[in-house]
């Protein structure tokens, strides 16, 4: 058995941050501990986790979790959760590394040899959709995600969603599949209406139609509405999917590899959903260690249905040169043919860390903050 000699991080532009782990043997591992808008609180998370967990064994990954979870008496969280999730990946991948295979064999092995996937359109206030779906065929892409609204009121005019059924029925006469985000900028009033007048159109899933801490107004919108109701990436843990599953209230599951625990907890978290008849589709807007850590479940996981890309997300263009094609040495991973991208075959997480641009980004990469949106009358609106 060999012992974790260091754990290091790296911030990096556009808003990432990077895990590397080392064995005293020289094997490596990278993981990604994003939280978008909370990264000094996560760096701040990881010091203390470095603290305990240099000189633990780097094969018993489970227990490490386990130390990590428990031990601290207060459990779970974004940053907690986001901080232990790096660590987590990077720990599955120099194990993978070191036996030099691709880490899903780890996992039981492939159910599949393709990911489908989608791109994002639109931005934060949607426009111009149909010329950037347009775009995103032209990448081999055949389904999409945009917001479904700008800010809206707790009650708003009903006006307010008429461009939301629009945007839908332009996009999809493009013959792409629609996914539309709610983002958890509505409440309930305006949740109702929008899912209501969605339904006609058939999206691919509606996310987020409100926030994950309204469970039961979830559970009420589940059983007023056709449209599959997608959710997760403010959920932490299998603790916090259980009420879910429960209420038979979300057809998709939508947890983030860089917020749930990593590899060890979203396994669990798609093997729950998989007794509840519920997809896995894992949110993921964040980086390349994330992506790749997300297509390694994606191949092992029989309930797996589709898996988000960064690739020139409006928060990546906003903040200057640096995608999901940067970091690594190999962008073809990424290539997208007929709305997939290939298996990836390579040993660990599939990808090779450009470590020497990681490093030199980091040294002067500035923090993320956190966007939102203000009412006419001064008040704060749901981002």
């Amino acid at each position: 058995m060999v012992k974790i000699k260091s754990i290091e991080y790296f911030r990096v532009l556009p808003r990432w941050l990077f895990v590397k782990v080392c064995d005293e043997n020289d094997n490596h591992g990278w993981g990604e501990s994003t939280l978008e808008g909370h990264t000094q609180a996560v760096e701040g998370c990881l010091d203390s986790l470095i603290q305990r967990f240099q000189g633990f064994e780097a094969d018993d990954i489970e227990h490490l979790w386990q130390c990590a979870y428990r031990l601290g008496f207060y459990r779970g969280g974004p940053v907690l959760m986001s901080a232990l999730s790096g660590i987590d990946i990077a720990l599955w991948d120099l194990k993978a590394r070191r036996l030099r295979v691709p880490l899903h064999q780890l996992l039981g092995g492939a159910v599949r040899d393709k990911i489908r996937v989608y791109a994002w359109i639109g931005g934060d206030r949607p426009r111009d959709v149909e010329n950037a779906a347009k775009a995103r065929i032209k990448q081999g892409f055949n389904a999409v995600k945009m917001n479904a609204t700008e800010d809206v009121d707790w009650l708003d005019s009903p006006r307010a969603l008429e461009t939301s059924v629009e945007r839908l029925r332009v996009v999809k006469a493009l013959g792409m599949d629609v996914g539309l985000d709610f983002h958890g900028r509505l409440h309930k009033p305006m949740a109702k209406q929008l899912a209501k007048a969605l339904e006609p159109h058939s999206p691919l899933f509606i996310e987020e139609p409100l926030l994950s801490e309204h469970a039961e107004g979830i559970k009420q919108l589940s059983k007023l509405t056709t449209c599959p109701i997608a959710l997760g990436e403010r959920l932490y843990s299998r603790w916090d999917v259980k009420r879910f599953l429960e209420d038979t209230s979300v057809d998709i599951l939508q947890p983030d590899i860089s917020h749930c625990g990593g590899i060890s907890e979203i396994r669990k978290i798609a093997a729950m959903a998989e007794a509840y008849d519920v997809a896995l589709a894992p949110h993921c807007p964040l980086g390349p260690i994330a992506l790749a850590a997300c297509m390694q479940i994606a191949m092992c996981t029989p309930n797996f249905v589709i898996q988000e890309m960064s690739l020139g997300i409006h928060y990546n263009v906003e903040a200057g040169e640096h995608d999901i094609c940067d970091y690594i040495q190999d962008r073809a991973v990424w290539d997208v043919q007929d709305g997939y991208v290939k298996g990836l075959k390579g040993i660990g997480l599939g990808i090779e860390v450009d470590e020497e641009q990681v490093r030199n980004v980091a040294v002067n990469a500035v923090v993320w903050l956190p966007k939102g949106f203000m009412g006419p009358d001064g008040s704060i609106r749901e981002w």
